[in-house]
Order: structure tokens, then sequence, then C-alpha cells
């Protein structure tokens, strides 16, 4: 009897939690996918109204083509100089990505060089830097001297995107908690089980961050490195395509031309900030959703 009552007696209450956990359970995805859409939707309202402000300016004002284009010409230019601008920014794309594959290769493994030993660090780190400052349009025409012009680029964005990700790596391979790396000695961990199974693990939120900064730099360094080798013809970049459009005034394949490669670096960003987030989300408080 006294088993039964206080059987009963749990039955509200579980039923009340049931109750709760299911509206938990309607009421979050509601929640989420408002969130979700608002995320989407205010950037979006924002450039549109820049957009709509742009269009109003120039229309207004009767401002002529060639000195500043109105968003339907440069739609146009999009659309009818596709053949032309397609081709510079799949090179473009090449250079970048094949850098920034390469700086990712190079910065973990010299990174993991680096902190095996600090005399190491002292001996090669102080090359890292000298290379991330000496600006890219004095590197460019030098290379140029040794190189054709497309290693010459491949070489500018490389150096650029490595850095960030060289130093990042550094970091985070030096902030492993000290507990734990006792812990690791403690139960005789060699040197290489504790570089795979605790400093790259803990190194990865490092990581990612070098990722995302890497990956706009590259694009950038890319470019740029076009500018000052100055590469022309049918294996140029769009960094070709908007000089060239400078000197012939036509603005609305300029700015075409401006649109593809701020679409390109948001895409990279994203790109970059989704593979973050897929490694990231399921343990480190920097993607983990707080509910408060």
């Amino acid at each position: 009897m006294r088993g039964a009552a206080m059987s009963d007696a749990h039955k509200p209450a579980r039923a009340g939690e049931e109750g709760t956990d299911a509206a938990v359970a309607v009421t979050a995805p509601r929640v989420s996918t408002t969130e979700r859409v608002l995320r989407v939707a205010v950037p979006l309202v924002m450039i549109v109204l820049a957009v709509l402000a742009w269009d109003l300016v120039v229309t207004v004002n009767q401002i002529p083509r060639y000195i500043l284009p109105s968003p339907a010409d440069v739609a146009g230019s999009l659309y009818n100089d596709w053949g032309t601008l397609f081709p510079a920014l799949l090179v473009t794309l090449r250079i970048t990505f094949t850098a920034l594959i390469l700086a990712l290769i190079g910065g973990v493994a010299v990174a993991i060089l680096l902190v095996q030993s600090k005399w190491i660090e002292l001996a090669l780190f102080p090359y890292a830097v000298i290379l991330q400052v000496t600006p890219i349009i004095a590197i460019a025409p030098l290379l140029l001297i040794y190189t054709d012009t497309q290693t010459t680029l491949l070489t500018c964005a490389f150096l650029v995107a490595f850095f960030p990700i060289l130093s990042n790596m550094v970091t985070g391979l030096k902030s492993v908690d000290h507990n734990l790396l006792n812990l690791f000695d403690l139960y005789g961990a060699s040197r290489l089980q504790t570089l795979l199974h605790l400093k790259i693990p803990a190194a990865m939120p490092y990581f990612m961050s070098g990722l995302r900064i890497g990956g706009g730099l590259a694009l950038i360094a890319s470019v740029v490195a076009e500018f000052a080798a100055g590469a022309a013809g049918q294996g140029a970049g769009l960094a070709f395509r908007l000089l060239e459009s400078q000197y012939r005034l036509n603005m609305p394949r300029l700015f075409a031309a401006l649109v593809l490669l701020t679409a390109t670096g948001v895409a990279i960003f994203g790109l970059t900030s989704l593979i973050a987030w897929l490694a990231l989300h399921r343990w480190h408080e920097s993607a983990v959703r707080r509910e408060n």
C-alpha cells in the first residue's frame, strides 16, 4: 500500500516533468528558427537598404555612369561581362586557396617544430616575423626577377597567410594546461603522444582563428601581389580586370569586379567560420551555445 501510494505520488510529478520537457521541446525549435531567420534577414535588409541608398544618390544627383554607376549598371556589367570576369575570378581563387592550403600545412608544421625546443623557436621565429612585416609590394618585384608571375603571386599570398596561422598555432600549443601536461608525464606518455592527444586538440581553437584570418589575408595578398607584379593577359586575375576597367573608365565593370572580390571574401570567411564551428561546437566554449 505504502509503495503504491509513493508510486502514485510520483506520477503527477513525472507527468509534470514530461509536460515541461515537451513544452521545452516544442518551444526551443521555434526560438532557434526565429533566431536563425533574423541572423540572415537583418544583414540582408541592411545590404538592400545600402543598395537603395546608393541608387537614390546616383539618380537624384544624376551622376554619370563613368563616375559612379548605379546598382543596375553594375548588375548589367556582371551579366554582360561574365565571360571576362569569371575566368579572372577562377585565377584569383586558385591562387588564394593554393596559398591558403600551403600556409596551413607549413604553419602547422613549423609551429610544431618551434614548440619542441626553446632554442629552435629563438632561432627560427625571427625569420617568420621578418617575412610578415616586409611589405608585399616590396617583395613582388624582387621575386619577379627569379620566378615567373604565377609563382610570385602564389609566394606572396602564401607569405601573408602563413604568419597568422603560425602565430596562432604556436600560441595554442603553448597554452595547454600545465596540470594536464603533468598528468601525461605522470602516466609516462611520450612526447609524440602528448602532442597528438593533448597539445594539438587544445590548440584547435587557436588554429581555427588563424584559419579565418589567413583565409581573408590570402585573398587580399593575391590581389595586392597582382597589382604589384603587373600581371596581365589571359591568365590574369581580377586585379588586372580592375586596372583595365580603371584605364578604360569602365566603372560598371570595375564595380562588378569589386563586387565579385567582396563576395569571394565573404564566402571564404563564411566557409572558414563553418569549418571552425563544425570542429568546435560540441566541446569548446567559443562555439557552444549558452542558454543565458
